[in-house]
């Protein structure tokens, strides 16, 4: 019971992990209709920019993950004008040239200014501390990357479902045109989305590093990751999103502990298996 107990955890935590992160690619690509591989790239930035501000300057966790977040927002900025802008709208091998090459300048610039080591982002005492549950004791940063995956789900449903904004949004995505004809400033609307996708990617790089270690070739290594849980909770689904992450979160995690000889192969045997029965995802949009 004890082994199912931490399978459990673990499995949940590491799900909320890949959510957080990987919902703003599911943004991107579902609403925005962007094939952004680059996205790994900004939830790398987040957690180098964390890593230095609690390691290096010693400020405080929560300051480090603020000052990654609204970092990483600011460098993606001018690229989402300058490249990001460039390819809306453009056939999808272009998007995808385009952001494997943002990809691997940031890998390279990682590379020489902070070398290539791997990045730890210490945390408070209260997060390294165990909780007692009554029966089980729990790590608190699990518990707290549950807490944020949790927020992050219910925060971003009601941006986009309940807003003015999220309305905005979505007329965008359906018709362009229209919106624009009838006031919405579309230019906005997408830099806007763009700016909350990197944001999450960033947040979910820092409070995931125990899970997903930054290192530099974290954009690399997690990319097919991000873009496989993405394609199995269906593009611009939230609920599909969160859905699929529980589930190949929990298959990958119950497989790595029992059997971890076998790497990711249940992870990638669950991923084609979910596409030949589901193949728009488990909440896709028919097109």
């Amino acid at each position: 019971m004890q082994t199912v107990f931490s399978i459990g955890v673990d499995a949940l935590a590491y799900g909320m992990v890949l959510f957080v992160i990987s919902i703003g690619l599911s943004v991107t690509m579902g609403l925005m209709r962007v094939v952004n591989l680059a996205h790994g790239a900004f939830a790398m930035i987040g957690g180098y920019i964390a890593s230095y501000a609690a390691r290096d300057l010693g400020l405080a966790y929560a300051v480090a993950v603020m000052l990654a977040v609204v970092g990483t927002i600011l460098i993606a900025i001018p690229v989402e004008r300058l490249l990001y802008h460039r390819i809306y709208g453009q056939p999808e091998l272009t998007q995808v040239l385009m952001t494997i090459g943002i990809t691997f300048c940031v890998i390279g610039i990682a590379n020489y200014v902070f070398g290539p080591t791997l990045k730890t982002i210490p945390t408070p005492d209260s997060l390294r501390e165990p909780v007692s549950l009554g029966f089980r004791t729990v790590s608190a940063h699990r518990l707290f990357v549950i807490a944020c995956g949790t927020a992050v789900a219910l925060g971003l449903w009601y941006f986009i479902e309940r807003t003015a904004f999220g309305v905005k949004l979505r007329a965008s995505v359906d018709n362009a045109a229209m919106a624009a004809a009838l006031g919405v400033k579309t230019e906005v609307v997408y830099a806007v989305s763009f700016a909350v996708a990197v944001g999450l990617a960033a947040f979910g790089g820092v409070v995931g590093a125990e899970l997903l270690p930054i290192e530099p070739y974290y954009a690399l290594r997690y990319m097919v990751t991000f873009l496989v849980v993405v394609s199995v909770g269906g593009a611009g689904s939230i609920p599909g999103a969160l859905a699929a992450c529980l589930l190949l979160g929990a298959i990958d995690t119950t497989g790595r502990y029992l059997m971890p000889e076998f790497g990711e192969f249940f992870f990638y045997l669950a991923v084609i298996a979910i596409v030949w029965i589901f193949p728009r995802g488990l909440a896709g949009r028919a097109k």
